[in-house]
């Protein structure tokens, strides 16, 4: 499933709760259980914020749940910068067809349109915070 389809079914394709050129995202603080959570058959998608600020056109943060095996996609790629930051269990992260073995403490980056990927190749499950941006 592309992360665009993923990002609809959370309720943050269409209209996101604070579109471009709407509100911008509030200060917060949000917990875990106040994020947005949406269970996929991959893992527990959790958004935290999505929408505009005083500097950024559009912005999403948020985490992933990765069940044991799973992927949520193909390498894929979009228009937005993205990091993802590993805090629990063990995986693989590819970026432009180069794979790195990743665990807690691992973060990527990667650059708008280029390929990229994750898949939890450990026994538990994989947990990834993602921020991504388009200025």
């Amino acid at each position: 499933m592309k992360r665009r389809n993923v990002l609809k079914l959370a309720g943050l394709g269409a209209v996101p709760a604070f579109a471009a050129g709407g509100p911008r995202l509030p200060n917060a603080v949000i917990g875990e259980s106040q994020a947005k959570l949406t269970r996929e058959p991959f893992g527990d998608l959790r958004i935290y914020f999505s929408g505009s600020t005083g500097q950024i056109q559009d912005m999403t943060a948020g985490s992933l749940r990765l069940k044991q095996g799973a992927s949520p996609h193909p390498p894929h790629r979009h228009p937005e910068e993205e990091f993802l930051v590993i805090t629990e269990g063990t995986g693989e992260v590819s970026v432009d067809g180069k794979v790195t073995k990743v665990g807690p403490g691992s973060m990527m980056y990667c650059a708008a349109e280029h390929l990229h990927g994750i898949v939890n190749t450990g026994e538990t499950p994989l947990l990834f915070y993602f921020y991504k941006w388009k200025a």
